[in-house]
């Protein structure tokens, strides 16, 4: 199994869940996270006093899945997140070795379905 975590712009929630959606992943878990890259935030003015926004709102997106699902769900986050512009995201694949459901106890594939 792998986990695939994916850290877009916010804006583009929507579009990604709803491609993701479409090629069969029904679970997935969102989180509203701040971070920065090479992006490096920005400045901004409030009341006439220049500050900086070092952490940039983000969205990350967990999923769990079979390992030949995975180059899939890649694929369709990259080209539905994807802008082309600076601050677009990152895509992390992972092994996982165990999931448990604790309702009931299901184990591995079993529990993700």
């Amino acid at each position: 199994m792998k986990k695939i975590e994916a850290i877009i712009k916010p804006f583009k929630l929507d579009e990604v869940k709803q491609k993701l959606t479409s090629i069969g992943i029904s679970g997935m878990t969102i989180t509203e996270v701040k971070g920065f890259g090479r992006q490096k935030g920005h400045t901004e003015l409030y009341r006439g006093a220049e500050y900086s926004v070092d952490f940039l709102p983000k969205v990350k997106i967990e999923i769990l899945a079979p390992a030949e699902l995975a180059a899939k769900i890649v694929e369709t986050i990259r080209d539905s997140a994807q802008t082309g512009k600076i601050g677009d995201g990152k895509i992390f694949v992972t092994d996982v070795e165990e999931v448990i459901r604790i309702r009931t106890n299901e184990r591995g594939e079993d529990a993700i379905r």
